[in-house]
């Protein structure tokens, strides 16, 4: 069965029910049942002005093909059910509609992949027909929920993400410590590879917190033998010492800590990074006074060649949509204090199978923003460490090969022009670094289509051409940016 289905709207859309008919007329051995709403009923297909509650969801269930209008609810509510949709948008012109959202809306998801658009009946009938001949190229994975309510909710994420509403939404104060606040005993995750010196002193500052309740630090170490020294049974500041069991790297190494873990409350903690003493405290006050919240970040403070300087985002509130936007480099992985269960029973552990692991910080933050906003302290509370012996240093097809593999994962990336361009220009600039000139220009040109003025293109153009790309970092760096 083919389910075509117009929607709710008063305005009549003839023209998808005329194709509607046209394709039970071409295809009489195709059942086409038409949920025509407010438009003339079909001549030649099956037709319902509309479902009773749940019957849409039902009947996209049972169809082999779903048609829809370009009502963002509609689209939501055939993907939750499994399908790839085919969209035709209401066109104004055609007085199907009062104005074009319909036909941008439409025409921004096809360029993500999220639908197949349809503008004429000779594309709808041959795209009609793919869909029934090869049926598994109009599938979508199991969604993890389903609904109505579920379709709605996606359907407006996917309309913030177009018209990008930061501004209209009011940011929500951080709550203040109670003075009879109980403090829940967190742990502190610290990977760690063959830097013992930045490791100790990573060690001291987190027993250094004034945090009033009890930390406990797990050092899990990756790809070498653990040193039994650094731990101790201290009371309040007790440290444990773990070789990762999960996969190699950065990703396995937090897996391993998450799953050692006896505490709700968990924390990351880099081995060359410094958490400042009222780190742990304020942000703790957050997720106990917000039983809802599920991640709490602050700002850092950045060291590089000798030179300091504060990231700090002022604002407490971050969402999916912000972070498709930014990479938000605040938003470091050494200010994460988490709640446990957000990962083991929500939306998973840290991915381990990122290409070399990188980005897996990133990644972690869009998932968990999909599932609840982020909150923000607006203080430097951690000193984070740039050098040279950052594990990713250098590493540059690495890096090109895990931002392609993101831009796969998200294709909610194609709905921000900024975000696509964002990691565009940053594949651009690791391919031009590599040496790989034509991939470089390539990505450069598919950043400056998403976004003109993005400056990663211009900078991975000159690299390309020959500046040196380490120049270029450490200029940016000195500044406290990167790529």
């Amino acid at each position: 069965m083919v389910l075509v289905a117009v929607g709710t709207d008063h305005h009549a859309f003839t023209r998808l029910i005329d194709w509607a008919d046209g394709y039970a007329l071409d295809r009489p051995d195709v059942r086409v049942l038409v949920q025509h709403g407010a438009s003339a009923a079909p001549s030649a297909a099956e037709g319902t002005a509309y479902f009773e509650p749940g019957g849409l969801g039902a009947a996209m269930g049972r169809a082999a093909a779903v048609v829809t209008h370009g009502g963002p609810a509609t689209i939501a509510e055939a993907r939750e059910a499994g399908h790839l949709p085919v969209a035709v948008a209401r066109d104004p012109e055609l007085h199907e509609h009062v104005d074009d959202h319909q036909l941008c809306f439409v025409s921004r998801l096809d360029e993500a992949g999220l639908v197949r658009s349809c503008s004429s009946y000779q594309q709808f009938r041959t795209t009609l027909d793919k869909a029934l001949a090869q049926p598994r190229d109009f599938r979508l994975p199991a969604p993890s929920g389903a609904g109505t309510a579920t379709a709605a909710h996606r359907a407006g994420r996917l309309i913030d993400l177009l018209i990008g509403t930061r501004e209209a939404r009011p940011d929500r104060p951080l709550p203040r410590a109670r003075e009879d606040a109980h403090w829940p005993e967190i742990t502190a995750v610290v990977p760690t590879r063959d830097r013992p010196d930045l490791l100790r002193r990573t060690l001291e500052h987190i027993r250094a917190q004034d945090y009033p309740g009890t930390v406990r630090t797990l050092v899990v170490f990756d790809g070498t033998d653990p040193d039994r020294s650094l731990e101790r049974d201290d009371g309040r500041r007790p440290v444990r010492v773990l070789a990762n069991t999960a996969a190699p790297g950065l990703a396995g190494a937090r897996n391993t800590g998450i799953l050692a873990a006896e505490t709700e409350l968990v924390a990351f903690c880099d081995d060359d990074d410094l958490w400042l003493p009222g780190k742990l405290r304020a942000q703790a006050a957050v997720l106990c006074a917000e039983p809802a919240t599920e991640l709490v970040c602050c700002g850092i403070r950045i060291a590089y060649d000798g030179a300091t300087s504060d990231r700090v985002l002022q604002r407490s509130t971050v969402d999916f949509a912000d972070l498709l936007r930014s990479r938000l480099t605040e938003l470091h992985p050494s200010t994460f204090l988490l709640r446990r269960s957000a990962l083991l029973d929500g939306c998973g552990s840290v991915d381990e199978e990122i290409p070399g692991g990188y980005g897996e910080d990133y990644e972690l933050l869009l998932r968990l923003a999909r599932r609840a906003p982020i909150r923000n302290v607006g203080e430097p509370l951690v000193r984070v460490l740039w050098h040279r012996r950052s594990y990713f240093g250098g590493r540059w097809q690495t890096i090109a090969t895990a931002l392609r593999w993101l831009l796969t994962a998200y294709p909610e990336f194609r709905l921000v022009p900024r975000g696509y361009a964002r990691v565009a220009g940053q594949i651009a600039f690791a391919e031009a670094a590599a040496g790989r000139r034509g991939a470089a220009l390539e990505w450069c040109t598919a950043a400056l289509r998403a976004r003109w003025t993005e400056p990663r293109a211009y900078l991975a153009a000159a690299v390309a051409c020959g500046l040196p790309a380490a120049a270029v970092l450490r200029a940016l760096h000195r500044r406290g940016r990167g790529i």
